[in-house]
C-alpha cells in the first residue's frame, strides 16, 4: 500500500535529518533544532513576540518561553522593543544568530549535496517541488503558512 510505504519512508526521514550532520553540529557549537527553526521563522518574519510565536508554531508560551530564554543565553537573540510601537518586546536575530543560522544551513546544505550527489539535477528540482508540495499541504491543514523567502 503506498501510503503506509510513505508513511515508513517518512519515519526514516525524520530520523535521518535528525543524525545526518549532528557530529558537526556538536564539534562547532551548532543550534539546537528548536534554535535553528525559530531563527528561521524570525529571520523571514522579522522580530517576534512570544504570542506571534506561539500562534505561528501551535506552541504553548512556556514551551516557548523556555526556548527562547536558552537562545538568550547563547546570545543568538535578543529582545527588543516592538518596532511596530506595540507593548509586547520581540526577539531579534543577533549577529551571533545570524552568523550560526548561516553556518548550521552551510553545513546542511553540505550534507544534502553528499547524500544527492548520484542524483540529477532534474531529480533534484522534483524531489524538492514535492516536498514543498508536501508542506504546503501540511501547513493548510494546520492552518499555518510557513512564511518562504
Amino acid at each position: 500500500m503506498p501510503i503506509r510505504r510513505l508513511e515508513f519512508e517518512t519515519m526514516l526521514l525524520t530520523r535521518h535529518a535528525h543524525l545526518f550532520n549532528a557530529p558537526a553540529r556538536r564539534a562547532s557549537r551548532g543550534l539546537d533544532r528548536s534554535a535553528y527553526v525559530l531563527l528561521s521563522r524570525i529571520e523571514i518574519e522579522g522580530p517576534m513576540s512570544i504570542a506571534q510565536l506561539s500562534a505561528a508554531f501551535g506552541l504553548d508560551s512556556s514551551t516557548l518561553s523556555r526556548q527562547t530564554s536558552a537562545m538568550l543565553r547563547a546570545g543568538v537573540v535578543e529582545r527588543i522593543p516592538d518596532p511596530d510601537g506595540g507593548i509586547a518586546r520581540k526577539f531579534s536575530i543577533t549577529d551571533e544568530g545570524r552568523r550560526r543560522l548561516t553556518e548550521d544551513r552551510r553545513r546542511n546544505a553540505e550534507a544534502l549535496a553528499r547524500i544527492l550527489s548520484e542524483w540529477t539535477a532534474d531529480d533534484v528540482a522534483d524531489f524538492t517541488a514535492l516536498l514543498h508540495r508536501f508542506n504546503e499541504d501540511i501547513e493548510r491543514l494546520e492552518g499555518r503558512p510557513w512564511p518562504r523567502p
